[in-house]
């Protein structure tokens, strides 16, 4: 593929004629950006408190290995070398995938190149750059694997997430009797995979995916149905994946809390 270079006028780098508060959107992007990366870093590495009875830390699951009743190998084996992080954190063999889905996301790709690399900053704003190269060479030209990360995104919106709602839906007692109950953190979970659903399916990539390879999809009801659904839900792409963001990390802290004793799980069944 022929290397595409387009040479950008002459302009300092925030030089602008628009007169609004063009960068309080970057600044807030790159805060809350900054925010849920430090913090999810930090979850990520604790390796402890994901757990709570029936309840799972969506930033954990799921848990291939670990020392929850959630894991589904069990411990770490003896022989696993201490080196590897997983060694540590049991999320490290997952987390490779969610974040995967959301790194090459359309519209975060849109929001970071704004907020972190100010290309540009926003629109008519000079940028510290005098050629724009697009996604078609190394390394932007990888984002292209969203289409793929969008399977294993649909796996955790259809499979993982789900049964975690099922399991936070059973509760022990102190004889160890195992009721059918729902609690808070029961709600936050399903709004979890709610609003992680809303996301995975206004994904552009599940759009094209559906129904954008036919010249007409009129000729099929269903897949019409299907691209109309996933289009609707595309308008408002940009809010679910905000609030899902945002929900993923209270969700891991709400099981956090309650783990350590600082929460109290209400029970309202």
């Amino acid at each position: 593929m022929e290397r595409v270079q387009i040479a950008i006028p002459v302009r300092g780098f925030g030089e602008t004629s628009r007169r609004d508060t063009w960068w309080l959107q970057p600044a807030a992007v790159f805060a809350g950006f900054t925010a849920f990366i430090v913090y999810s870093t930090w979850a990520a590495f604790q390796g402890e408190y994901y757990a709570y009875g029936g309840y799972l830390s969506p930033m954990y699951s799921p848990e291939i290995l670990g020392d929850s009743p959630h894991a589904m190998l069990g411990p770490s084996p003896a022989w696993w070398p201490e080196w590897l992080p997983v060694a540590y954190s049991p999320t490290f063999l997952i987390l490779w995938a969610p974040l995967g889905f959301r790194f090459t996301c359309y519209y975060y790709r849109g929001a970071y190149y704004k907020a972190f690399w100010a290309d540009p900053p926003s629109c008519a704003v000079g940028e510290p750059r005098n050629v724009f190269r697009g996604e078609n060479s190394f390394p932007l030209i990888l984002q292209n694997v969203h289409r793929y990360f969008l399977y294993f995104a649909l796996i955790w919106i259809l499979v993982f997430f789900p049964y975690d709602v099922w399991n936070a839906l059973w509760f022990e007692d102190a004889a160890g009797n195992v009721s059918f109950g729902i609690g808070v953190g029961t709600l936050v979970l399903v709004l979890n995979v709610v609003l992680l659903g809303s996301y995975v399916f206004s994904c552009h990539s599940l759009r094209h995916l559906v129904g954008g390879r036919r010249d007409c999809i009129s000729e099929n009801p269903v897949q019409q149905l299907a691209y109309d659904c996933v289009s609707c839900l595309n308008r408002r792409h940009m809010l679910y994946a905000w609030l899902s963001l945002v929900w993923v990390a209270f969700a891991d802290i709400y099981v956090r809390l309650c783990a350590m004793g600082i929460w109290t799980d209400l029970r309202l069944l």
